[in-house]
């Protein structure tokens, strides 16, 4: 065990060391010179542990140890190697060193898989460049097209076949993967949340990735000057916004079930010190495990919205994202107990509130996911810290559960 945390540390420690703000957390942007030099240290670290290595169109990186039965679906473990600006060094790359360790020991006890394992580090999962997120296991997929990857540019204008291009991938290697190669994804995930560190559990087993959708609500009303309006003749778009705003926490707290409700994103206009706002534009993000909850609270928040219109105000909302619940798949989430269980590893259920590429991929082939505790529930800074040791312990469950799946000997 020793032995297997210092790998995992050693791997830790080199990947964050490609970042562009040294010192100010990781930011490590989808084709990026940090990306090839992640990449480049990937694919030594695979060749290393025996594995064969290709890479497809949208640059995510394939590992794979060839199983004894002839174009057998592969099991896959893996996760994503970019990151948010000024994030940290675990959220993703501890899911492909997880990854990579379970081949390590693969090779190291000499075992003949009869059906392939594959260690996975895809791309823009973040969405941090190109926007969207996801776009490796969507790609992969099929979910996102030829056409509608070329069309995707970073805030400078730089397409994402010209940046592929510069770092010296191949935009127009194979995209697409038939399902039928894909047996099982196994996904290892830092928690971002608080739950598994206050429980003291070192190990959460994903039941469902939650539903979310996104609104945009706009509030018109009437601008007018500060001083010289009388407040019985406003109708004060922010003053509107606010009194929706202040009771949307409460609409999830009444559903309850780990419903969440936030506004992130808030824009007045026209924005003056001195100018009643006629104007107010803001976002509405609900998510909860269950698609009913998620339903049930987008319908309340459009009648809370609409009851506000009158007065001078008008209100609208528009739905720009709606994604179901994914519950994952139930035999690979037993196999993930079972194996927990018998290695003696404390473990709890537990959904995600983020969305990850198991969620993509769970519509495609069997996906199993593990969390392990954050510390202090951070994610998507440079305090983001998970103990190498969790990681090592999930590397042991995915170990074992890779052994069953691929039916090694």
């Amino acid at each position: 065990m020793r032995e297997l945390k210092e790998r995992i540390e050693e791997h830790i420690e080199q990947i964050s060391q490609y970042t562009a703000t040294p010192g100010r957390g990781t930011t490590r942007l989808t084709y990026s010179q940090e990306d090839l030099k992640s990449r480049n240290y990937l694919k030594e670290k695979m060749k290393e542990y025996g594995l064969q290595v290709r890479e497809d169109g949208f640059g995510n990186i394939f590992g794979k140890l060839e199983g004894l039965i002839a174009d057998a679906p592969s099991v896959m473990i893996g996760s994503h190697f970019d990151s948010v600006p000024h994030g940290g060094s675990y959220d993703g790359p501890a899911g492909v060193v997880a990854a990579l360790e379970v081949a390590a020991l693969f090779a190291k006890n000499g075992l003949k898989p009869k059906y392939p394992l594959e260690v996975v580090a895809l791309v823009e999962e973040e969405g941090s460049r190109f926007g969207g997120g996801l776009m490796g296991s969507r790609g992969m997929v099929g979910l996102l097209d030829e056409e509608e990857f070329k069309l995707l540019k970073d805030k400078n204008g730089i397409s994402t076949v010209e940046a592929m291009t510069d770092i010296g991938l191949d935009p127009s290697l194979p995209k697409k993967r038939d399902p039928k190669t894909m047996k099982a994804f196994l996904e290892l995930h830092i928690e971002q949340g608080p739950i598994l560190e206050e429980k003291e559990i070192p190990i959460g087993v994903v039941e469902a990735i939650v539903g979310l959708t996104q609104l945009e609500v706009t509030v018109k009303g009437q601008a007018g000057h500060a001083g010289t309006t009388p407040m019985d003749r406003r109708a004060d778009a922010l003053v509107t916004a606010s009194k929706i705003i202040s009771q949307l926490p409460g609409l999830s707290n009444e559903e309850g079930e780990g419903t969440v409700i936030t506004v992130g994103r808030l824009n007045v206009y026209p924005n003056g010190a001195n100018v009643i706002p006629d104007q107010v534009v803001f976002s509405v993000d609900i998510r909860s495990g269950k698609e009913e909850n998620v339903l049930n609270v987008i319908e309340k928040t459009n009648n809370l919205i609409a009851s506000f219109t009158g007065n001078g105000i008008e209100t609208s909302v528009e739905q720009l994202l709606y994604i179901q619940p994914k519950e994952l798949h139930a035999e690979v989430r037993s196999l993930l107990k079972e194996k927990s269980s018998e290695l003696g590893i404390q473990y709890c259920s537990i959904n995600s509130g983020a969305g990850h590429d198991a969620m993509v991929l769970s519509d495609f082939t069997d996906v199993g996911m593990l969390f392990i505790p954050s510390r202090n529930g951070l994610s998507h800074c440079p305090e983001e810290w998970s103990d190498s040791e969790d990681i090592a312990t999930a590397v042991k469950i995915f170990y074992e559960t890779a052994k069953t799946l691929t039916e090694a000997e």
